[in-house]
């Protein structure tokens, strides 16, 4: 997730991708994404189970921007709000 002027990137990991992104947008999640008012979803994966979806989340953390605009960039080449794609499928 970024936020409206693509300037921080935040990675997590949720078992409820449409619950969380809401949490976001509405301001409920306490913390770094409150802060930086990060509520627009630019990329994402699933996962098998908990355990990889864990593993890769530390993964991308790890890494530097470089490489997640890179990331975002495979999936999302303009950075749109990828939100109202889900909630038309």
């Amino acid at each position: 997730m970024t936020n409206r002027t693509n300037t921080v990137t935040y990675t997590g990991v949720t078992n409820d991708l449409y619950r969380r992104i809401y949490e976001h947008k509405e301001k409920l999640a306490e913390g770094f994404t409150k802060r930086y008012k990060i509520n627009k979803l630019v990329y994402y994966e699933t996962c098998e189970n908990i355990e990889s979806a864990i593993l890769r989340e530390k993964q991308i953390k790890s890494w530097s921007r470089k490489d997640k605009v890179e990331l975002v960039n495979t999936m999302n080449k303009d950075w749109h709000d990828l939100n109202e794609e889900l909630l038309e499928n």
